[in-house]
Parts: C-alpha cells; structure tokens; sequence
C-alpha cells in the first residue's frame, strides 16, 4: 500500500533523503521530468505542453521527529525536538541516523522521581535516547551530532476504517499527488514535494520562487479535534466529514473564489468536504501566495488526530474524498477559469 511505503520511511528536515528516493521511483513513469533543487525538493512536471492553467500541486515531504544534540559519557544521547508533544516522548521506540540504529526514550525511573516530578512533564533536557551502549566511545561507533531521530509506529489498519501511523502529517499529501500524477488527466501540472517544512517552511520558500503556475493546491495533514475534552465548537475538524478546505491559517488567507470553486465541485459531484474551523498553524501554501508576483492557492487536508506526534489516526475515507475532489476539480478545468 502506497501510504504504509511512504510512512514507514524516514525523513526529517534534511534528511529527507530516503522518502525523496521512494517518492522519485513512484512517479518516474508518469511524468515529463524530474528535478531536485538545492533545498532537496522534487520538483516534477506532467503534461508539460497541455493548453489551459497551469496548477501546482504542493505537499512536505519531511516529518517531525528528534535530533541528537550531545552525547554524554554515559553513551546516553541528548537530543532536541521540534513541534512535538513532549509528553508523549517518555519510552518511545526511535532509530537513529542513516543506519537506523533502534533505540528508546528514557528518563529517571518512577520510583525515584519526587511527588513534584510526577506531577509534571518531563521536558526534552530530562530525557535521553538509549541505543544500548555504556560509554560515549560506544556510541561514537554508531550516532554523530546533527544524526535524525525518527519515531517508530507500525502501520496499521483498525476500526471503521481508520489508519494508524507516524508522519501522516504530510505523507498523506504526498500520496495523493502520486496518485493524481498516476491518474490520466490531461491538466498541465507541477508536483512539488517540499523539505523542511517543519522547521519554517523553508523548502517551499525556495520552490516558491521558481515556480509559474496559475494556482497551487497544497495538501497537508491537519488537526483533528472531535476527541475527547474538547468542546465542539472547538472542534477544528472531524474525522469522516471529508477533506478539509482552509480559510485561513497563521501564513494565509485563501481568495474565497478558489475556496468555492473547489467547493462548488464536491457539491455537484456529492462528494464530502468541511471547512477548517481555526486560523492556527501554517503551510507551505504561505510561501506560494507571496513569492514573486503571488501565486493564489487552495489548501485541503486529512484530519489527523494526535498530528505531531510518534502516532496518528486518520479515516481512509476523507484521504479517499480528497483525491477524488481534487482529481474532480482537475477535470473540470476550474470553475475560477
């Protein structure tokens, strides 16, 4: 299955280096040429002489994770993180670096933390990642500064059709552009597949300015909030009510006429969509719209639970919606035209 290819594979922020090789071999066959820019995005075009708009489509290829930061005499390795919920960091299950050394997330034992320490989260400074060693020369062998840290979280199908995996914040984007670039539509596209967006939206401030394109629909992984202890006009997104289409967010405000073009086609074809209840977080579409002359976007996303962390939960239902409303909308020939 293409999303369990694409989520079991590692890639940081720079070091996006495995996922970019497995993205470049799914779509070698189905595109007019391939590149990768300094920054490490792929940028891939289809159909490059067909008539009409021009439409990019844009996902991140990179994911949160931890990255090795010291290396104490004891062979235990600090590390720093990045947008993760460090709660949830406590006796996680990581590999480091290229060769994927396993290791775990450990802390002072429970019984000789104090009554205070209990109560409280563990900050990343309180914590280590274990890879089995005894001694800083040991892990020399093995770890170097800078080296990733990726969580593991095996993928798995459970429930009402849900799936359960790591980095679905954005391989959920990317697989849909694969497929999109597999279908047989005739639209003239650019498929651009971002690094380190994570850490400021860094690959698409550089893709962004070499691309000339009529319109971007960037897809992403997003907050889902229908769970429990948050109230429903809290509730950003829910699972199963379809892709999400933004209206703004922290790095944009989306023309409201590409919103109802995108819109007005999942009406006439019945195909579920929801709006993106919350103008919290940002997306690579914030460097597009801005970049050059301005490029106008479209954002749509899969609602994720518990997004930014070792593990999320999304229904196949609304990634099978998105595909369909943007493949729909390709089709079309844009009802903004």
């Amino acid at each position: 299955m293409l999303l369990k290819k694409l989520t079991d594979a590692c890639g940081l922020p720079g070091h996006e280096d495995e996922i970019r090789d497995i993205i470049k071999e799914e779509i070698k066959d189905y595109v007019d040429s391939i590149r990768v820019d300094r920054m490490g995005n792929i940028i891939a075009t289809k159909n490059s002489n067909a008539p009409g708009k021009h439409i990019a489509l844009s996902a991140h290829m990179d994911e949160v994770g931890l990255c090795v930061s010291f290396i104490e005499k004891s062979g235990a390795i600090k590390f720093a993180s990045w947008g993760v919920d460090q709660r949830l960091l406590p006796s996680m299950h990581v590999l480091v670096g290229k060769e994927k050394i396993p290791g775990v997330i450990g802390s002072k034992p429970i019984h000789m933390q104090t009554e205070a320490e209990r109560g409280a989260v563990l900050e990343a400074k309180q914590l280590y990642i274990d890879i089995g060693c005894e001694s800083k020369e040991e892990v020399d062998k093995l770890v170097s500064l800078g080296d990733f840290a990726a969580f593991v979280s095996e993928f798995t199908e459970f429930g009402e059709g849900k799936i359960k995996a790591k980095a679905l914040d954005d391989r959920v984007g990317c697989a849909a552009i694969i497929e999109i670039l597999k279908s047989d539509t005739d639209r003239k596209l650019t498929a651009i597949f971002c690094t380190q967006e994570e850490v400021g939206l860094r690959g698409s401030s550089v893709a962004s300015k070499s691309l000339d394109a009529d319109l971007v629909i960037n897809i992403e992984g997003t907050i889902c909030a229908d769970t429990e202890g948050i109230d429903e006009h809290e509730q950003v997104t829910r699972q199963g009510k379809g892709p999400a289409l933004s209206l703004l967010d922290r790095t944009s405000v989306y023309q409201s006429k590409y919103v109802e073009s995108i819109a007005a086609v999942g009406d006439k074809h019945k195909i579920p969509y929801q709006y993106r209840a919350t103008g919290m977080g940002g997306t690579d579409a914030g460097n597009y719209h801005t970049a050059g002359t301005g490029t106008p976007c479209i954002g749509i996303a899969v609602p994720c639970r518990y997004i930014h962390s070792p593990v999320s939960v999304m229904s196949k239902s609304d990634y099978e919606n998105l595909v369909k409303l943007i493949s729909c909308y390709l089709k079309e020939g844009c009802p903004h035209e």
